[in-house]
C-alpha cells in the first residue's frame, strides 16, 4: 500500500472526497514527522509506537575496496507494533 492507496481507502471508508482524505493523511504524517524531529515517541494504542533511535558513529568497510570508512552517527525512526497488530499478523 502506498500513500495514494491509503488516501483512497480513507476516502471510501469515511465518505470523504479524495482531497479531504489527502489533507487528513498528510496532516497525520506531518504530525508524526514533527514529533520525531523533536525526539518524541509517538504512541498509537492498538497500532504501535514510533520511536527515535540514535546510532553512534562506527567504523565500517567499503565492500568493493575493503577499506575502512567512518560511518557518522545518525538517528532513525523505528516502529514497534502493538500486541494487537502482532497477533493479527500471526493469526
Amino acid at each position: 500500500m502506498n500513500t495514494s492507496d491509503l488516501i483512497d481507502k480513507v476516502a471510501a471508508d469515511h465518505g470523504l472526497t479524495k482531497a479531504a482524505a489527502k489533507s487528513i493523511v498528510d496532516g497525520i504524517l506531518k504530525a508524526i514527522t514533527e514529533a520525531a524531529v523533536l525526539g518524541e515517541d509517538i504512541n498509537l494504542p492498538g497500532f504501535g509506537k514510533f520511536k527515535v533511535q540514535e546510532r553512534g558513529a562506527r567504523a565500517g568497510r567499503n565492500p568493493s575496496t575493503g577499506a575502512t570508512v567512518q560511518i557518522a552517527a545518525s538517528k532513525k525512526l523505528a516502529f514497534l507494533p502493538s500486541k494487537t497488530v502482532k497477533d493479527r499478523l500471526n493469526a
